[in-house]
């Protein structure tokens, strides 16, 4: 439950008009950066249904409309297209991760509040996350990817100290071991981005305070 790179992903002003429309014509940095953010979108749905090693440059010029050629205008390799997305969604989520450590609160409220940012991000970031579950091993084998694994034992070292934490205060048992609590935490979080359907009986936020309600109370009646 996972730091790098730029978010290419900032707003743009909008201008209004002709003169906007001129202003924002062909080979402008603006359309420019759209096309880009076009073409990271639609090679992140490419890569979660077929598998980022199955998915080739032509497949994604393909969907984009364009020639393959067209397409290194904008990204040198479909790894720098991977790149992209992940990096984003690492940024991101390693971000609101610090933040709830940084606050303080004492160990149980901080990991309901670890669990909710990584539901939180099952919808916007789902290509990216379902590229992390089928490609890791493949992905992390590249020097250009040495973050996955830096950050993946960041995000460890903050959710094995927190729940040590909680059991030097009485709040979480003391016979279960922190390090292998937080993977099967991470992999039922993880998991379900395979199955959950946005719109569907419960959003992402119902899904994690369901998750933590049978995390910290189980299903036995008390």
């Amino acid at each position: 439950m996972t730091t790098t790179s730029t978010n290419s992903g900032r707003p743009k002003a909008r201008t209004g008009g002709e003169g906007g429309a001129r202003r924002r014509g062909k080979g402008s940095p603006a359309l420019a950066s759209e096309r880009r953010e076009h073409l990271v979108r639609l090679a992140a749905e490419l890569f979660a249904e077929k598998g980022f090693q199955a998915t080739t440059v032509r497949n994604i010029a393909d969907e984009a409309g364009i020639l393959s050629g067209s397409l290194y205008h904008h990204f040198d390799s479909k790894e720098s297209i991977v790149d992209e997305i992940l990096s984003g969604f690492f940024r991101e989520v390693m971000s609101a991760y610090r933040a709830a450590i940084d606050e303080g609160r004492d160990p149980r409220e901080t990991i309901a509040r670890l669990v909710r940012i990584a539901f939180g991000t099952l919808e916007p970031h789902r290509a990216a996350i379902t590229v992390m579950q089928n490609d890791w091993n493949y992905l992390k084998g590249m020097e250009r990817f040495a973050y996955l694994t830096n950050s993946e034992d960041e995000v460890e070292k903050m959710w094995v100290g927190t729940i040590k934490e909680g059991q030097e205060q009485g709040l979480f048992r003391s016979d279960i071991d922190p390090k292998l609590t937080y993977r099967m935490i991470r992999d039922t979080v993880w998991v379900a981005v395979r199955w959950f359907k946005p719109g569907g009986r419960l959003n992402a936020e119902g899904l994690a305070e369901h998750y933590i309600k049978v995390m910290f109370d189980g299903i036995n009646t008390h």
